[in-house]
């Protein structure tokens, strides 16, 4: 039997403020345990929230840049819910009336996907032609983060320092049909997010997480399945790697005539498993009610327009660009601009070297081998964009080989020093 897997994806996004959403504590991380504390994000009796206005406009731009609608007034919430590390017992988020609404964000695909008796995976070969998918925003909105447990043998520990830290909760529509759709949406968030500098996206220390509901349904339905969420997944490869074993695991329980329980999942990354967590038979009720001592924010005008002014070229109208001003084919214009600081990087090469698809080759074949065998990035080489088309020029004009070049190459990262000295 054929099924098709539904996935939908929330991420939460730590956004670049110094301070914390609703007090003045310090968001550094790596700090003492418990050094980045007060009365307001401890949830002392009488301690009263003020809105961070930098993180409304962090949230809005994020709204922006997905193409969302913007709300003219926002509300904040309680999320009540009892665990250690909520000290209010209650979280400040939003509810009814939140930041921004029915956004979209285009990733690109080969082909619909679906499930027969393993996940599809796809064809990112260069000449492969590839189709637009637009992913429906569900809801993007602001809150406050929780504190953090550590699990001893004998005991638990709570660090408060993360507790109030501005998150940004994007939600999706279940419009993704693959683990692969999953990871391209999450590298094209990424790219967007990174592009308006509005959080590192750091998943190791925390600052961007993601949690994944994933349900199968027969070819042809139109209802949804009984869906698992899938959570503690530390990388956009662990989201696809888990996605793909628990859409086997459903499959593999409806062919034997099991029922899904609807329940919420950790990745065992070690493993390469989901086991459950906790079992969410019936839908949580939050009991969710108007925060009471923040007041409804009207936005204003002026704000949103000053926000929309300073945003960025973002990462699909320059691949546009990058097509019809450097000539590049659709595959090596999305590889240039899918990171900010390459985009830029080869706009100084191009600026200085007439020959675009020649600089491309170079940054996506021997440099890009060289960034991920050290792990590093393209801001951190040792290597000027002179310097690379100063090399380039020395291949056109025959007082190197390409093969030479490939030597050099590593001697000019290396040292720094201008090719015609080396």
């Amino acid at each position: 039997m054929s099924y098709e897997i539904v996935i939908g994806l929330e991420v939460h996004l730590q956004l670049n403020t110094k301070s914390k959403v609703f007090c003045g504590c310090s968001t550094d991380f790596g700090s003492e345990p418990n050094t980045q504390t007060c009365p307001v994000c401890l949830g002392f009796p009488g301690s009263l929230p003020v809105l961070n206005r930098k993180a409304l406009e962090l949230g809005a731009k994020v709204a922006i840049a997905l193409n969302c609608e913007i709300a003219k007034k926002i509300r904040f919430d309680r999320k009540n819910y009892f665990y250690p590390d909520l000290p209010k017992d209650y979280q400040i988020s939003q509810f009814s009336q939140p930041l921004a609404q029915h956004g979209r964000l285009s990733i690109e695909i080969l082909q619909p996907f679906g499930l027969q008796d393993e996940p599809s995976g796809i064809n990112t070969e260069k000449n492969t032609p590839m189709v637009q998918k637009k992913i429906q925003i569900r809801r993007v909105h602001l809150e406050e983060d929780t504190g953090k447990l550590f699990h001893q043998k004998d005991s638990s520990l709570i660090d408060f320092n993360r507790s109030g830290i501005p998150l940004l909760e994007i939600v999706t529509e279940p419009d993704m049909n693959s683990p692969e759709e999953a990871y391209l949406y999450l590298t094209a968030l990424k790219s967007i997010l990174e592009y308006i500098d509005v959080s590192d996206c750091n998943m190791e220390e925390g600052s961007l997480r993601c949690d994944a509901n994933i349900s199968l349904r027969k070819k042809g339905d139109t209802a949804l399945g009984t869906k698992t969420e899938i959570k503690n997944m530390n990388s956009f490869k662990g989201v696809k790697a888990a996605l793909e074993y628990e859409a086997r695991r459903q499959m593999d329980s409806l062919e034997k005539g099991r029922r899904i329980i609807q329940e919420t999942r950790l990745y065992n990354a070690e493993k390469g498993v989901t086991e459950p967590m906790r079992s969410k038979e019936e839908a949580h009720d939050y009991r969710y009610f108007p925060e009471p001592d923040l007041v409804p924010f009207d936005f204003e005008e002026s704000l949103l327009e000053n926000i929309g002014k300073d945003m960025p070229e973002l990462p699909e109208p320059k691949k546009n660009r990058f097509i019809k001003d450097y000539r590049l084919s659709d595959y090596d214009a999305a590889i240039m601009t899918s990171d900010k600081d390459l985009a830029a990087y080869f706009e100084k090469c191009a600026a200085s070297y007439e020959n675009p698809k020649t600089i491309a080759n170079w940054l996506m074949g021997d440099i890009s081998a060289y960034i991920k065998e050290k792990g590093v990035s393209i801001k951190d080489l040792n290597l000027k964009p002179e310097s690379l088309s100063g090399m380039l020029k020395m291949i056109d004009s025959g007082v190197i080989t390409g093969k030479i070049a490939k030597t050099l190459l590593i001697e000019i990262i290396q040292t720094g020093k201008d090719p015609e000295k080396l």
